[in-house]
């Protein structure tokens, strides 16, 4: 794909144009568009996966005011509790997190992962530069990885029975501690070498998980636009024919929550899709003042992804790769 032809992959909306300005793309993002257009993710060791269940609904975006969230998606609820001294996690670096614990959890079996000795490493695979400070990247990784490892997920759905419901409850990780200091160096300078998932929660995010490519979820800077590429690509995955119009407030309800009107997240939502068009151009979707129509797509990754995942899992991983 020529970079000319990043332009046309955003596709026209039926509406005015809202009153705030549409954010320009950064010229990163444009790279990074054309370098993951260059080259597959499984040819790039890019492959990942995300928790099912938490691309049909999402973390909170920004710092919540409460101690719980719930989103829907349909029949489906998901409510997410934090502990009490620790709080919600929220933003950007939880949903690298899930994406590496699914990923790794799926290519290994195992509940327990080996996270590696330096943090420093482990924040370079996900795409974050480290920083020191109270304000900087390894403060702000650390504190989302104990908000993480902490909560407590209830998913509600249907049972087949009617007018009764399946609930499922269940903690990400296992016991780890909870506290470090950031103003000892000695206890800033540890970081835990493995986590140990919760064995629901391991069953729950291995029994079919999201493919996604690694490399568009670094990439995208913004919790929303994050949610909006992994819906994207799970949604085209099953989408036979165009969707009926998904209302905005529908919409608000499974990703944006943290949004007090409807108008303000409509018109986010729109500017990240725009974002994620830009790296997922393959999509296809229609904006009207109503919601958004969905239309079948090829998914982001291949379904021979997942294949040639599969045979790396059963002992052949191909050249290049680690």
């Amino acid at each position: 794909m020529a970079a000319g032809a990043l332009a046309p992959a955003l596709n026209p909306l039926e509406e005015p144009k809202p009153a705030s300005t549409p954010s320009r793309p950064r010229p990163a993002l444009v790279r990074e568009a054309l370098a993951i257009d260059a080259k597959p993710a499984q040819e790039d060791c890019a492959l990942g996966f995300m928790p099912r269940f938490l691309v049909q609904t999402t973390l909170p975006h920004s710092r919540p005011n409460s101690h719980s969230v719930l989103r829907r998606n349909g029949q489906l609820q998901v409510a997410v509790t934090a502990h009490p001294l620790v709080g919600l996690p929220f933003g950007r670096y939880p949903r690298l997190l899930l994406a590496w614990i699914t990923t790794q959890a799926v290519r290994t079996k195992q509940r327990h992962l080996e996270v590696g000795s330096s943090l420093c490493s482990f924040m370079t695979e996900l795409g974050l530069q480290p920083r020191g400070g109270q304000s900087g990247t390894l403060h702000r990784l650390r504190d989302q990885r104990q908000r993480l490892y902490s909560v407590t997920i209830t998913c509600t759905h249907p049972s087949p029975d009617p007018g009764t419901a399946l609930d499922a409850r269940f903690r990400v990780a296992e016991g780890m501690p909870l506290w470090w200091n950031p103003k000892c160096p000695k206890l800033a300078a540890l970081w835990e070498t493995s986590v140990t998932l919760s064995s629901d929660f391991f069953q729950e995010i291995t029994e079919r998980p999201v493919p996604i490519d690694f490399r568009t979820l670094k990439a995208l800077r913004s919790p929303l636009a994050m949610d909006i590429y992994c819906w994207l690509t799970y949604r085209m995955s099953y989408l036979k024919r165009p969707s009926k119009t998904i209302p905005w407030r529908a919409l608000q309800s499974q990703f944006g929550c943290d949004y007090a009107r409807t108008r303000t997240f409509k018109e986010r939502f729109v500017d990240k899709v725009r974002q994620v068009l830009l790296l997922y151009p393959e999509a296809r979707l229609t904006i009207r003042r109503s919601g958004i129509i969905l239309r079948p797509s090829p998914t982001h990754v291949s379904p021979k992804s997942t294949q040639f995942l599969v045979s790396r899992v059963l002992g052949s991983p191909p050249v290049g790769c680690q």
